[in-house]
């Protein structure tokens, strides 16, 4: 989504318009809206001569349907966990039969005794949510959206984040002393965009994934009770996710992080009651990703406002000199802030 600016306009010296030229009576477009509109549509000719042909290359990676379950209450979560996990197992082997042996090895690890996964889908680029401690007895809980190129052949790296902020959360939870129990659902529930396509700059993907996301937090209020503290934690497009998905949803703070956009001019155009909070690391390239929306041959392209900008009206919090995968990093600003957030410790959180 970063892209370099043009160097040179090119072409013969520009005709400069008569007072009876109809282009004199139009204002032209700033310089700069008209760069970052060709660098769009340059975007989306690369992405639909590239993806087809990559994604032609790739085998389909068989596997089982997924498990047919009950929606999750307290006491049938065990059950789920078992049948989630006898699936992903099956799922393993038949992608080793298949020679995929880096899938067979992600989906045998998602099989081990110890993983909780409310949902598995071993086909195609993959769908997973996964708990990260114990949700049965959870009163505040992060649910974490992914964004771009996030599937089951790269989970581990997304998993990762969900386990650095479920031990942050535990430690925070020592020094605070409140009793409060924590856990993290790390949510793969949507095919994500890859990062060099036309998906990634449009909210096609997120407007699919965000029925997806809303069922999700139903079932979450189902085993945790009305109570429960929920917080989004949306990476990158996982903003654009949850910025569909926000409107009435039954959450209590959503976390914006180093998003693109969300698909909304601000945080009243999202129609929710939840706290909306955003942050962007100093070295994250997405600084430089323009805060536009445009239709472009009846396709919406550009996301939308930046979420850390004042009229964007997010409480901004502080995420340090990371860059865009660094937000989870142990002893980072902002998984320090994610955690008080995530705790409802609004009085903890660095503003920035």
């Amino acid at each position: 989504m970063a892209l370099d600016e043009p160097r040179s306009r090119g072409g013969s010296p520009a005709k400069h318009p008569t007072p009876d030229d109809p282009a004199h009576t139009r204002p032209e477009p700033p310089r700069h809206a008209r760069r970052w509109r060709r660098a769009l549509l340059a975007v989306l000719i690369t992405a639909a001569v590239v993806v087809p042909l990559s994604a032609a290359t790739r085998p389909r990676i068989p596997a089982p349907a997924p498990a047919t379950l009950a929606p999750p209450t307290r006491t049938t979560l065990t059950a789920a966990y078992d049948a989630n996990r006898a699936n992903a197992a099956q799922a393993s082997r038949m992608a080793a039969a298949h020679g995929d042996t880096h899938r067979a090895a992600v989906d045998r690890a998602l099989a081990a005794p110890s993983r909780r996964l409310l949902s598995f889908d071993g086909r195609g680029s993959g769908r997973v949510t996964e708990v990260v401690g114990d949700l049965a007895r959870a009163d505040r809980i992060a649910v974490l959206v992914p964004g771009s190129d996030t599937s089951l052949d790269t989970y581990g790296r997304f998993r990762a984040d969900a386990t650095a902020l479920d031990q942050e959360l535990t430690l925070e939870e020592a020094g605070a002393r409140t009793g409060s129990r924590a856990a993290v659902v790390a949510w793969l529930g949507y095919e994500t965009p890859g990062t060099v396509s036309s998906t990634v700059i449009t909210p096609g993907r997120a407007g699919q994934a965000a029925p997806h996301l809303r069922r999700l937090i139903r079932d979450l209020r189902a085993v945790t009770g009305r109570g429960a503290h929920i917080t989004l934690v949306c990476h990158s497009y996982g903003s654009v996710v949850c910025g569909r998905a926000a409107a009435g949803l039954d959450v209590n703070d959503i976390a914006l992080l180093g998003s693109p956009g969300t698909g909304a001019d601000s945080v009243s155009a999202l129609h929710t009651s939840a706290r909306v909070w955003a942050a962007r690391g100093a070295d994250d390239w997405v600084a430089n990703v323009p805060h536009v929306s445009a239709d472009v041959f009846g396709t919406t392209v550009g996301l939308g406002a930046d979420p850390v900008s004042p009229s964007f009206g997010a409480r901004v919090f502080t995420a340090g000199r990371g860059g865009h995968s660094a937000y989870f990093l142990p002893g980072s600003p902002s998984l320090t802030n994610l955690a008080h957030i995530v705790l409802g410790d609004t009085k903890g959180v660095r503003r920035g």
